[in-house]
């Protein structure tokens, strides 16, 4: 027997009309659900190569969010709503997804797209058409560790550079 539920994304996209570059996950691990943020599982990297990139210590979500406005990058997850057992992206099922092309019309400003991880690459590439950018990221997922940490730093500061 399984112990699948339902879930539905619990945050908003971290956006303005200054985001130039938009980050996609897929959908929040059970970590950023318990602790109502993005990336919230402590072996995630995601904000640890955020404050190597920018030399910056991020103590909490007012400062993550105050970052990304600073540096016109938006965040949001490519799924709305799933099942799941875990935080993997394998175990995610009846997948229904965010309304991608309303946010990048609603900002136009957004010129680039990173996904962040395969799933949320392949479900983005399969689903929505844009003339934007858009490029694979290696998932900053601790489940992502045959990647070390300089190789995603490498390849998110490259992504993030102007």
């Amino acid at each position: 027997m399984s112990n699948e539920k339902n879930y539905i994304h619990p945050f908003d996209p971290v956006i303005d009309e200054n985001s130039k570059v938009l980050i996609l996950g897929s959908f929040p691990s059970f970590d950023s659900f318990k602790y109502s943020f993005y990336y919230a599982n402590k072996n995630n990297a995601f904000w640890k190569i955020l404050e190597t990139i920018y030399n910056v210590k991020l103590n909490s979500t007012e400062d993550k969010t105050k970052l990304l406005k600073e540096k016109h990058i938006a965040l949001w997850d490519v799924i709305k709503s799933c099942k799941r057992d875990s935080s993997l992206d394998s175990r995610l099922k009846d997948i229904k997804l965010n309304n991608i092309e309303k946010l990048l019309k609603d900002y136009p400003n957004i010129c680039k797209i990173g996904c962040n991880g395969k799933k949320a690459y392949e479900l983005f590439v399969k689903n929505f058409k844009t003339e934007k950018e858009v490029v694979y990221l290696q998932s900053t997922s601790s489940a992502n560790a045959r990647i070390k940490f300089d190789e995603k730093l490498k390849i998110y500061k490259e992504f993030l550079s102007e």
